[in-house]
């Protein structure tokens, strides 16, 4: 029997120091692979617009886009906590949009939501909380915000360190379940991690959280560039198009279907 990981798990992997494992996904095919790969966390992530969509930005996804790609991730994984992210334009308004936009992700499937903002979105992230539904919470280089921050640059450096960690200490106050560090400086993410109860996930900002999240895309190997903070785990791009490349043959030279794959009477 498959042990399903839950929300009260993540604190518990904090205090015991064992790193937390998250990966975006935004399908059931690769949610059933990551699931069954150990997975802790699929991140239904907006995301989903830059991979799937061939959006140049997170802001032009939907709510729509999110609830089905949450749906069919959920449809497939058994073990991992699923968290869906709420895009840009569905919460910002009021709590009460925020609740309700959440309300439609649990029901597609998510266990938790994630939102971008510190201190300025800390009452939002209450408000879902009383809702009942688990917030994890995203400070630092927030891409949904990245017109107003000037593009994708490092947060927190020097002085700016302090208003980081202020994000971070306001989220845990609001009863955020985890909190994502995106573009922090290692130093940083590592203080704000000794300082939280709640479990630090970071993006490029160094070792010291106490767990990672990498977009699956990047992580595989499945785009000529990636962030320089990602490691590429394996080569799945090349490996899919070398499969492509041998079957567009193998049909061309009508060396497939041959007798084996062909069906007879």
């Amino acid at each position: 029997m498959v042990k399903k990981v839950r929300a009260h798990h993540f604190r518990q992997m904090k205090h015991e120091r064992t790193p937390i494992t998250m990966l975006t996904s935004y399908d059931a095919l690769t949610a059933r692979i990551f699931d069954h790969a150990g997975t802790d966390m699929l991140l239904v992530g907006d995301s989903y617009g830059n991979v799937c969509l061939g959006y140049d930005s997170t802001v032009r996804v939907t709510l729509a886009d999110m609830v089905r790609a949450t749906a069919a991730v959920s449809s497939a994984a058994e073990r991992a906590f699923i968290v869906a992210d709420l895009p840009f334009g569905s919460y910002e308004a009021c709590p009460e949009e925020a609740v309700h936009s959440a309300v439609e992700l649990v029901r597609a499937g998510a266990e938790a939501v994630k939102l971008e903002g510190g201190r300025r979105q800390a009452h939002t992230i209450n408000a879902i909380v009383q809702a009942g539904i688990p917030v994890v919470a995203h400070i630092g280089y927030t891409p949904q915000s990245q017109n107003a921050l000037g593009g994708a640059r490092v947060q927190g450096r020097g002085d700016a360190a302090e208003e980081v960690k202020a994000d971070a200490l306001a989220v845990e106050k609001a009863g955020a379940l985890a909190v994502v560090l995106e573009m922090v400086p290692a130093e940083t993410a590592t203080d704000i991690t000794a300082s939280l109860e709640i479990p630090t996930i970071g993006i490029g900002a160094g070792n010291g959280c106490d767990g990672q999240v990498l977009v699956w895309s990047d992580m595989a190997g499945m785009t000529d560039w990636q962030p320089s903070f990602v490691q590429v785990f394996g080569q799945v791009g090349q490996a899919l198009t070398a499969a492509a490349l041998d079957y567009n043959e193998a049909v061309r030279t009508r060396q497939f279907p041959d007798a084996q794959h062909s069906f007879t009477n």
